[in-house]
This record gives structure tokens, sequence and C-alpha cells, in this order.
């Protein structure tokens, strides 16, 4: 239950910060080869998330990335343009996601030398490579993500906890975006095929039904050309009464 709150924060932060107009930051190009709140979100949309513009975000492409992987991040880049989809940014460290000012409420749980489960290697490309795009109006978001060799569980595939934990950060991304702060409730996990270690598959998640303080979700692990259904998955959260 503190890991879903800790990472409900990161997201609501990244969400944050990447409305503020002043925090945006300009992704480069690259060739081939709204949901309303129903409660009061976590953290405000506000320009004091602009310090995070300081940390490298780890959203954007690398060296590390196949030439599905920058496809699939210009693709989903293009569609921000009308404004139907977001690209949210991603930082190594929870507290670069916060402003100053809150960095030393949250001090006690966590400092600079502290690193996301998500980004928490040194070499790019060796672990979990990922962007996420949201789509308010359809109530979606999307995760391209590319296993990395320490992902491996069987051999030349990823591990299974790994397709899991892409899938609950996405499904819960889905719920902050609908209702601010949410832990996790349960995530029920069905895995149909093996996903190759270094392809590139979509996370596609989106809510389904909000009933109160619950809101259930699903998603979908799929090979990019959409022929290759990997996982599926149902979750529920609900949302975390203020003290």
């Amino acid at each position: 239950m503190h890991f879903a709150l800790r990472s409900s924060g990161l997201m609501a932060a990244g969400l944050a910060c990447r409305a503020a107009a002043s925090c945006r930051a300009r992704a480069p190009t690259f060739h081939r080869g709204s949901l309303r709140p129903i409660h009061t979100p976590v953290f405000s949309a506000t320009a004091h998330f602009c310090q995070s513009k300081q940390r490298k975000d780890y959203a954007l492409p690398n060296p590390s990335w196949s030439q599905d992987m920058v496809a699939q991040f210009n693709r989903y880049m293009e569609m921000t343009k009308d404004g139907t989809w977001k690209r949210l940014p991603s930082y190594r460290n929870f507290l670069d996601h916060m402003p100053e000012s809150m960095v030393q409420e949250h001090a006690e749980n966590g400092n600079r030398e502290n690193r996301m489960f998500l980004r928490n290697t040194d070499e790019e490309g060796k672990g979990f490579e990922y962007v996420m795009f949201v789509n308010s109006s359809e109530k979606k978001m999307v995760c391209v993500f590319q296993p990395g060799p320490y992902l491996e569980g069987p051999p030349g595939f990823a591990h299974g906890g790994s397709i899991a934990t892409m899938l609950d950060s996405t499904l819960g991304g889905c719920a902050i975006l609908a209702a601010g702060r949410v832990m996790t409730a349960n995530l029920n996990v069905n895995y149909k095929n093996p996903v190759p270690l270094g392809s590139v598959v979509l996370v596609e998640t989106k809510v389904d039904k909000i009933e109160g303080r619950k809101l259930l979700i699903s998603g979908q692990v799929r090979s990019i050309d959409g022929e290759t259904l990997h996982t599926e998955a149902t979750g529920e959260r609900s949302t975390v009464l203020q003290a």
C-alpha cells in the first residue's frame, strides 16, 4: 500500500508538471531508423513544479531505444499536437517531481539518493524503458514499453512481474486522472503470450467505471501491430480519504 501511495503521488506530480506551461519539455523529433477529477487532486498544476525541468526527463528518446520504440514515440507525439494526447514526464527520484517547498515535508520517507523502482538502473536500455501518454477525453492511458535484459524471466523473455509492474503503473495513472490520490485495492493479471526482451509493446488502459471511492480499470499489453495480445488485466483503485 505504501508503494502504491508513493507511485500515485509521483504520477500526480508528473501530471501537474506537464500541465504547467513553463514546465513543458520540448521533445525532439526522430526519423524512423479531460478527465475531470471527482476529488481534489494531490497536487495542483502550477508553475511551482518548474524546478523539475532541471532534472533529466527519462520519458524522452535515448540511444537504447529501438527504431520501433522511437517510431511509437513519434506517433504519439504527433497526436499531442492537437491536444488529444499528452506526454507525461518521468524523473528518477520521487522528490524530483515535487516543488522545493514540499520536499522537506516528505524528506523523512525519501531522499535524493533514493530511486524510483522503474528508473533504478545506471545504464540506458537495461531495465524499464518507457514513456506514457494520456488521452483525457477518452479516459485512456498508453505506455510504450521496451523491456531490457535486466528484466529477464524465461530466457529471452520479460519476467511476468515486470509486465505486471507496467500494467499496475499505467492502470494507476488512469485512476489518478479520475480521482487524484488513490491506492491499489487489487490487480488481476492474465498472461497470454510472453513479451520478448527488447521488443516494444503498448500497455493500453482505461477507466471503465467509478463507484463512489472505487475505480474499476482495465488494460491490455499488445504488440505494436495489434496482432498479439500478450497480457490483459483488471484492477481496482480506491481514493484516499484526506486526514
